[in-house]
């Protein structure tokens, strides 16, 4: 008879731990797969459609940052060669110029005093001149010794070397000498654009001084714009020159740019461990400007793979789902909710990397926006 009484409580036990089991067997299923009822009229007021699995191209890429540039000889700093005084600064930040046009005007007595020295040095070097062609004559004649001849030699050419400089001095200047020497002196000189481009700097304003060392202004010439990069030292191999880029300017526009690897730099930066990568592209439609800072990717090889429009999956968390019919009938659709497990992506599309479960299956790919939260549809779990 106790025998009898420890198999009931026994088989009591048994049948209790089986059904407490049950409902953890179920939740388990359920957060695999998750069914979605959806009504005719709310899968055309939401504008949806299906679609199967297909190929899209996936790169495969390496990161780079960097900017906006141009090449050095399209960008100048405009600085003086003798200090002074502005007296005019007509143009401001942004402003076009042309080459050869009037930047700034500066005023100073060092001026005329350069001048002045020019026109006495000029006035000697004709006395001198007539001197030492008389000396050379007696000289030849043996008429005056080699001491008086070489005397005159070496002052005349030494006052002719002064009045080289002092003209090449004028000329840096912009002063027309042949304007001094006709008595035309100026307290003023002129710095005029040494390239067509655009203003990106003015650091002076009217009665300011300037000295030889200082930057007044900045000019830069888009015409020749491109993407100046860098990319770690363990991707460098994988770059080649005409190799496709896609970049973006995150501070200005969401929109995605093209370019093309136009040159690969031989050396690495100690510091940074990086090497620069220059880029070509178009900028006939596109207002690009100097100095914008772009996240950059380099496509090194593209492949085709099964994927989904990125409208088709539903991100939720870390988790990707898609909707997958399972039964069509008069009341609306039913779905199963499948998770998926994403690879590569694009701006349009995302690969799917378990693409064997979803062959061949009518899959949601358009208006799943009302699925987002968990308000949209009938969910029954």
């Amino acid at each position: 008879m106790k025998r009898i009484y420890i198999l009931i409580i026994s088989m009591a036990l048994v049948a209790c731990g089986n059904s407490e089991k049950q409902p953890e067997q179920k939740e388990g299923t359920n957060a695999h797969a998750e069914d979605v009822s959806i009504t005719k009229a709310q899968f055309e007021g939401e504008d949806m459609a299906f679609g199967t699995l297909v190929e899209f191209d996936f790169n495969q890429s390496i990161k780079a940052n960097g900017m906006i540039d141009v090449p050095p000889h399209n960008k100048s700093s405009v600085t003086t060669f003798v200090a002074g005084y502005i007296t005019k600064t007509p143009l401001l930040v942004g402003d076009r110029v042309k080459k050869g046009q009037l930047l700034v005007t500066l005023e100073n007595t060092e001026f005329v005093e350069i001048q002045q020295n020019y026109l006495e040095v000029a006035e000697q070097l004709n006395y001198l001149k007539s001197e030492f062609t008389r000396q050379k004559t007696l000289y030849d004649e043996q008429i005056t010794s080699e001491k008086n001849y070489l005397k005159a030699e070496s002052t005349y050419k030494s006052n002719l070397a002064h009045y080289n400089g002092l003209q090449k001095k004028l000329q840096m200047m912009n002063i027309n000498p042949s304007n001094v020497l006709a008595g035309n002196i100026s307290t003023t000189i002129n710095l005029y654009a040494p390239i067509d481009g655009y203003v990106t700097k003015v650091n002076v304003s009217n009665g300011t001084y300037v000295s030889t060392s200082e930057v007044i202004m900045e000019i830069v010439d888009t015409d020749h714009i491109h993407l100046e990069l860098s990319v770690f030292e363990k991707d460098i191999m994988n770059v080649k020159k005409g190799q496709k880029i896609l970049f973006k300017i995150p501070e200005a526009s969401g929109k995605s740019f093209e370019a093309e690897v136009h040159l690969v730099g031989t050396t690495i930066d100690d510091k940074t461990r990086r090497v620069k990568v220059h880029g070509h592209f178009d900028n006939d439609q596109e207002n690009f400007i100097v100095g914008m800072f772009i996240d950059a990717e380099i496509i090194t090889d593209t492949q085709k793979q099964l994927g989904l429009p990125r409208e088709a999956v539903i991100e939720v968390g870390d988790n990707a789902f898609a909707l997958v019919l399972v039964e069509q009938n008069e009341n609306g659709f039913n779905f199963e909710k499948v998770k998926l497990e994403l690879g590569n992506q694009t701006e349009n599309s995302f690969e799917i990397l378990n693409a064997e479960a979803l062959k061949d299956k009518q899959i949601v790919i358009k208006g799943t926006s009302m699925l987002l939260s968990d308000s949209g549809g009938e969910h029954n779990h």
